[in-house]
C-alpha cells in the first residue's frame, strides 16, 4: 500500500534533528523523504499537520502474557496497547508460563505475533531452565526458534558459578545477556526501597546494596568472560554511577530505566498505594535525579515501559501482598515527553531514548527514519493532553501508578512495515 504522510514535522531522534517534511512509503518502506518519488500515487494521504512524524518506538520491556497468563491479557489486547501507544517493536522476557525455555515455545510466539501484522515482537529466551538458575539453556537452538537474548526477567541467578558458566556459553555464540542487577539475599523479603518512608510505612526494604552487590559481581564476571550484557530497570544513583565506571572502562554493557523510575520516588507510594508497587521499588529523589542525569548523558541508553498487565484483584490487596507492575505501553510516550519537557531536554534527544538507543542495544535496523528503511512510524500531537482513564486503556491490565494524570502528547497513528496498523479516532 502506497502511504503519503503530509505535512507533519520528521523528527530523527538519531540524527537529533526536526523538520517539516513529507514521507512516502511503498512496499513496506520508507522510499522517499521529502520530493515524492517519479509515479508515486498514493493510496491514501495522512494529514500530519501540526503533527510529529517520528520512527517507531521500541519497548525493552513488554510483558505479553502468553502463553501462560491469559487471564491477566492476551496478545491481541497488549499488541492494540502496542499500536495505540506508538510501540512498532517490543521484546517480551521470558517468564510465562510454561517458561521460553524451548524452541516450539518461541516459535509459537513469533507465529502467533506475525499473525496480528502488529508490533514486531523479539523474545527473550530464557537463560537457565525454567528460570530456576540450575542449568543452563540450548542457546543456539533458541536463537534460531526467533530469541535475541537470554534472561533470568526478574529471577536472579544464586549460584554464582552457574552464572560464569551462562556468560561464557553467550560469549562463544556472540549472545546478549539481559541480567536484573539484584542480589537474591539482600532483595528477599523486600517491598519497598530500604530508608525512611519504609520505616514509617512499617515496610520490608531493599537496600541499594541489593543492586550494586549484584552490579559488582556482574561486572567482575564479564572482566572474566567477554560477555555482553544489557542491564534491565536500573534503579539507585549509586548503581548509575557503578555502569557509568564500567562504560568507561569500555565493558560491552548497555542497560535501561524504566518510565516509571523517571517520574516516581518512594514518597509517591503515599498511604500503601498498591498502584505504586513496582519491582525494582521506587527510590528516592536523589536517585530518580541520578537515574534522569543518567538518560541524559547516555550514561542509560534506553526508558522501557516494563509493561505488566495485572488482573484488578492483583492489586486490590494490602500493599505488601499485592503483585509488582504497572501496565506502560500506552504511557511509554507521554511519559517520554514529560520528562523531557522537565528536564529542559529536545524531544528529538528525548525519544532517541526509545527509537534509536534501544534499537542499538538490539543491534536491530529500527528506531531510525530514512530512504529505505522499514517503515515503522508514529505519528503523534506533540500539543494534546489526555487523562490516563483506566476504561479508555488499550490493554487488558487497567493498573498504572499514574492513573488519573493528565500527560502530553497523544499517538493519531501508527504504521508497522508499511501497513496503517493504528489510527486514532
Amino acid at each position: 500500500m502506497k502511504i503519503q504522510i503530509q505535512g507533519g514535522t520528521l523528527i530523527d531522534p538519531a540524527a537529533g534533528t526536526e523538520r517539516r517534511a513529507d514521507v512516502y512509503i511503498a512496499a513496506g518502506r520508507v522510499v522517499a523523504i521529502g520530493d515524492a518519488p517519479a509515479d508515486f500515487n498514493a493510496a491514501k494521504t495522512i494529514d500530519a499537520t501540526g503533527l510529529a512524524v517520528a520512527p517507531g518506538f521500541v519497548d525493552l520491556s513488554a510483558r505479553l502474557r502468553e502463553p501462560g497468563f491469559e487471564h491477566k491479557a492476551t496478545l491481541e489486547s497488549e499488541m492494540a496497547a502496542a499500536m495505540a501507544g506508538g510501540v512498532t517493536s517490543l521484546v517480551c522476557p521470558p517468564d510465562t508460563d510454561p517458561v521460553l525455555d524451548e524452541p516450539g515455545l518461541v516459535e509459537m510466539l513469533k507465529f502467533r505475533a506475525q499473525k496480528l501484522h502488529q508490533a514486531h515482537v523479539y523474545p527473550l529466551g530464557a537463560l537457565t531452565v525454567g528460570l530456576k538458575g540450575e542449568a543452563i539453556t540450548e542457546m543456539v537452538e533458541l536463537t534460531e526458534a526467533g530469541c535475541i537474548g537470554f534472561s533470568q526477567a526478574d529471577t536472579p541467578i544464586v549460584n554464582t558459578r552457574t552464572l560464569l558458566r551462562a556468560l561464557q556459553y553467550a560469549t562463544t555464540y556472540g549472545y546478549t545477556v539481559w541480567l536484573r542487577p539484584q542480589d537474591a539475599y539482600m532483595a528477599s523479603g523486600g517491598v519497598a526501597a530500604s530508608g525512611a518512608v519504609a520505616s514509617r510505612l512499617g515496610l520490608s526494604g531493599v537496600p541499594v546494596s541489593a543492586e550494586t552487590i549484584a552490579l559488582h559481581t556482574i561486572f567482575e564476571l564479564m572482566r572474566v568472560t567477554g560477555a555482553r550484557v544489557h542491564l534491565s530497570h536500573l534503579s539507585s544513583a549509586a548503581g548509575v554511577g557503578l555502569v557509568r565506571v564500567a562504560k568507561s572502562e569500555g565493558l560491552a554493557v548497555t542497560c535501561d530505566v524504566t518510565v516509571n523510575h523517571v517520574h516516581l520516588t518512594d514518597i509517591d507510594i503515599g498511604y500503601f498505594d498498591s498502584q505504586f508497587r513496582l519491582d525494582p521499588p521506587l527510590r528516592s529523589q536523589r536517585d530518580r535525579e541520578a537515574i534522569r542525569a543518567g538518560l541524559a548523558d547516555g550514561t542509560i541508553d534506553a526508558i522501557c515501559s516494563d509493561h505488566t498487565p495485572l488482573d484488578d484483584d492483583e492489586k486490590l490487596l494490602p500493599f505488601a501482598e499485592a503483585t509488582p507492575g504497572s501496565t506502560g505501553l500506552e504511557l511509554l510516550l507521554s511519559l517520554t515527553v514529560k520528562w523531557a519537557r522537565e528536564a529542559n531536554v529536545p524531544l528529538a534527544k528525548a525519544l532517541s531514548r526509545i527509537t534509536a538507543a534501544p534499537a542499538d542495544v538490539l543491534k536491530l535496523p529500527a528506531g531510525r527514519i530514512a530512504a529505505g528503511a522499514i517503515a515503522d512510524l508514529c505519528i503523534f500531537d506533540p500539543a494534546a493532553e489526555w487523562l490516563v482513564d483506566p476504561r479508555k486503556l488499550k490493554s487488558q491490565g487497567h493498573n498504572s501508578p499514574f492513573l488519573g494524570y493528565e500527560l502530553p502528547a497523544r499517538v493519531r497513528a501508527t504504521i508497522v512495515s508499511g501497513h496503517l496498523a493504528y489510527e486514532a479516532r
